[in-house]
């Protein structure tokens, strides 16, 4: 038998921003796929609706730039929640790309309004704390901006 069910639209809770301290870029070089890169987070605080606390030292932002300019983002971290200093593991997948001109300013450190250009990533969390266990089946959307020495991410967490 088949059923006609309708299949609902995800919706988007505000979940929160991380505000994430970068450290200079590495250029890893040319490949075939590109150029490979990776940029330190050296940093950062996490405040929201569903989640308060800091971004651990130590991850890593892995970057393909490829020929057409857009930049595709792996980047891995931990965070540290403030209610009781659990660690989550965060994985963000994404791209980040726009007109030659706005990509060359972003790139020159220079500040840019980020209509101009696309900033997006898909959330993964992975952590055994008992408290935050519901965020290994979560999934977010972020959207983001880049400044000279931090990223901003809006996190939204899908329903």
């Amino acid at each position: 038998m088949n059923q006609d069910f309708p299949i609902p639209a995800p919706g988007m809770v505000p979940m929160c921003r991380i505000s994430c301290e970068v450290g200079a870029l590495v250029v890893v070089g040319a490949t075939p796929s590109g150029q490979r890169r990776c940029v330190p987070l050296i940093g950062g605080t996490v405040d929201g609706p569903e989640f308060r606390g800091e971004l651990v030292a130590g991850g890593v932002d892995w970057q393909w730039q490829h020929a057409d300019g857009a930049l595709e983002i792996d980047a891995h971290y931990m965070l540290k929640a403030a209610a009781d200093g659990a660690l989550i593991e965060v994985r963000s997948v994404g791209l980040r790309h726009g007109p030659v001109d706005v990509m060359r300013r972003l790139a020159l450190g220079e500040a840019v309004d980020p209509a101009e250009y696309f900033f997006r990533t898909c959330v993964r969390f992975t952590t055994g704390a008992p408290a935050w266990l519901h965020l290994n089946r979560t999934i977010a959307i972020a959207s983001g901006r880049r400044e000279a020495t931090r990223v901003l991410l809006d996190l939204w967490r899908l329903t």
